[in-house]
Formats: structure tokens, C-alpha cells, sequence
């Protein structure tokens, strides 16, 4: 009909839809067939994780693999729930389009948001009214399934959005000192689970310390693995077999001529 505007296509999803489908069919592949929710979700994750390695090693090629990888898993997944009449990815892509829509009310209706930060806010307090109309705690939608470090950012990110937090990085500077005492303390003792207990504070306290400067602990973390890991194949491939036999001293030298090559 004249004045109105083609409905747009999407051929290559298409395309994986009918593979994913295609792998889990009767006549499929073997392995596909066999994989529940359950099972589906630790690749999920995996491929979540070499995702965010590819996206911020800023490789092109490898970024587009990767997501592909997670898209996959997303869409083998609603297959799968598909077939036992649970959910499809249609339901899949509706639901997080309501919650777009319905979060973003600064954009799709006539709330004013100057900031990302009255924007965080706002999510925040429409997230609460979510759910059946119980009480959400102000901690829920943390994950238990995040990794430690990054799990302990969220959870000081949503209780300082309550006003639960020092005014300035000096406080949490202050309580990462205090809890160091107190590890120093549990180590004197030998105490195997004060330890810890202790060792876990301050984890938790250097998250905080990263949150008020604006750092993320667990990309900070990663980096310096990763630095770590370059550092040491550069001692491994200057003492090869001698490595177990070479001194301290020996191996702080490569250490430091290591650090001068990654500046």
C-alpha cells in the first residue's frame, strides 16, 4: 500500500533461527538434542565471558564471534523451552521490550531525566514496584551466579543508591585500612576461619575503595592478571628448565626488565 513502510527484515536471524531449529529436530545433531536449560546454561556463561575478552581487546572479527556464540546459546535455549511450551524467543524478545519500554519512561513517555544518574534512580524505583507487588529489597536482582568480585561492586552500587555509604573515598579508605588490622590480628591467632572471614572484608572493602574511583574491581582485576600473565612467560622463557633452580634475586631482575617492556 502506497505511504506506508516495508516492515523490515532480518535474513541472517532468520537463517539461525532455522539452524538452531534445524540442530534440534529429530534427525538433528546428536548433542543438540540431548541439552536441557540446565545444561545450556554454564556455555551461556562461558561464552558470555570470551565476549567480554573480545569487546575489550577491541577485536572486530573475534567481537562478532563471540556475541554470535552468546546469541546462539539465547536462541538454543528458547528452542528448548519451546518444545516443552514454556517459553519462545518471542516470548523472550517481548518481555525485554516491555521492561525496556517501561523502564525508560524519560524516553517512551513523559518523565524527565537529565542525568544518568536520575536515570539510574528511576530504574531503581521502578524495578521496586516489579514482581507481583511484593517488596523487593533494595540488594534484589544482584545475582548469586556473578563472580565474587564483580557480584560485591553491584551490591555496594545498590545499597549506596539507598544513601548506605561513606560521602567520600576517605571512609572507604579508612574501613580498608581498619579491616587490614583486623586481618592482621586473625593471622597472629592462626585462626583458620577468622582468617577468612577477615580476607573476605577486605576484598569487599578494596571493592568499595574501586567503586568510589569510578573503577570497575573486576575489569581492574583481569588487567592485572593479565599484566601478571605476560610478566611470567617472560621469566619462563628466559630460564626455561632453570626456572625452579633460579634465585629470587635472578627472577625479580626479569621481573622488572618485564614491567619496562609492557611501558
Amino acid at each position: 500500500m502506497a505511504g506506508m513502510t516495508a516492515r523490515p527484515t532480518h535474513p541472517q536471524l532468520e537463517r539461525l533461527l532455522g539452524i538452531v531449529t534445524r540442530l534440534r529436530a529429530p534427525d538433528g545433531c546428536p548433542w543438540d538434542r540431548v541439552q536441557t536449560q540446565a545444561s545450556m546454561a554454564p556455555h551461556l556463561l562461558e561464552e558470555a565471558y570470551e565476549a567480554v575478552e573480545a569487546l575489550q581487546a577491541g577485536d572486530r572479527q573475534a567481537s562478532c564471534e563471540e556475541l554470535g556464540d552468546v546469541l546462539m546459546n539465547v536462541l538454543m535455549i528458547a528452542q528448548i523451552a519451546s518444545e516443552a511450551d514454556r517459553y519462545d524467543i518471542e516470548d523472550v524478545a517481548e518481555t525485554i521490550a516491555d521492561k525496556l519500554v517501561r523502564r525508560h519512561p524519560h524516553v517512551f513517555g513523559d518523565v524527565v531525566a537529565d542525568s544518568s544518574e536520575q536515570v539510574l534512580a528511576n530504574w531503581e524505583a521502578i524495578k521496586k514496584t516489579e514482581g507481583g507487588g511484593g517488596r523487593r529489597g533494595a540488594l534484589a536482582g544482584v545475582p548469586a551466579a556473578l563472580p565474587a568480585l564483580l557480584r560485591a561492586f553491584r551490591v555496594g552500587q545498590k545499597a549506596a543508591r539507598t544513601g548506605f555509604d561513606w560521602p567520600d573515598s576517605s571512609g572507604a579508605r579508612a574501613k580498608l585500612t581498619e579491616e587490614i588490622a583486623e586481618l592482621d590480628q586473625a593471622l597472629a591467632t592462626g585462626d583458620a576461619d577468622a582468617i577468612g572471614h577477615e580476607i573476605g572484608d577486605v576484598l569487599f572493602s578494596v571493592v568499595n575503595m574501586a567503586r568510589h574511583a569510578d573503577v570497575n574491581p573486576e575489569l581492574a582485576l583481569r588487567a592485572t592478571i593479565d599484566r601478571f600473565s605476560e610478566r611470567f612467560a617472560y621469566l619462563e622463557q628466559h630460564l626455561g628448565d632453570r626456572m625452579s633452580d633460579a634465585s629470587l634475586e635472578e627472577m625479580e631482575a626479569l621481573w622488572q626488565e618485564a614491567k619496562q617492556r609492557q611501558r
